[in-house]
């Protein structure tokens, strides 16, 4: 029962976190997703690029098996992608097919990732922590380069 909950959370995460990534998307020009104020910093495109990636290589290789072809330098060199929603939301169901699929006896399964051996409960631990965080940033960076509120969290209703 923890397992069934434990993954049925996971994806919803996923899920909700890619629809807030996929309404700050549109609320910005092409330009406003590529934008960098200085080079160090990571553009919204960027940023999605590398949750694609990361989800792409953590549970799609390391989790469903499927062949690893990151690029993680290219994820912070690009400056404009096709279809970046696109790729962003394949990759997110890819994922959260394998996860629905996945039998909860697998979850303390050790695999090999880039950090070294973890058990898959802890790598989608990681992916849903990583996606999160990165997600924050993008919702910040659409408020300072839209100027709007994009009310993602309405105050609780007070009972009566």
């Amino acid at each position: 029962m923890t397992s069934e909950l434990f993954l049925s959370h996971s994806t919803t995460k996923l899920t909700q976190m890619t629809a807030y990534i996929e309404a700050c998307l549109s609320k910005l020009t092409p330009d406003q997703i590529w934008n960098r104020t200085h080079h160090s910093q990571n553009s919204v495109g960027n940023l999605v690029l590398h949750l694609s990636g990361n989800v792409r290589q953590w549970i799609g290789s390391t989790i469903g098996g499927k062949p690893d072809v990151r690029d993680r330098d290219q994820e912070f060199s690009a400056d404009q992608v096709p279809e970046l929603l696109l790729t962003l939301k394949t990759t997110v169901s890819q994922a959260i097919e394998i996860l629905e699929n996945l039998p909860p006896d697998r979850l303390t399964e050790r695999v090999s990732t880039q950090d070294g051996d973890r058990s898959i409960l802890e790598v989608i631990y990681q992916v849903v922590g990583h996606f999160q965080q990165h997600t924050g940033q993008i919702i910040f960076a659409t408020k300072l380069l839209s100027g709007e509120d994009l009310k993602f969290y309405a105050p609780a209703k007070k009972s009566t």
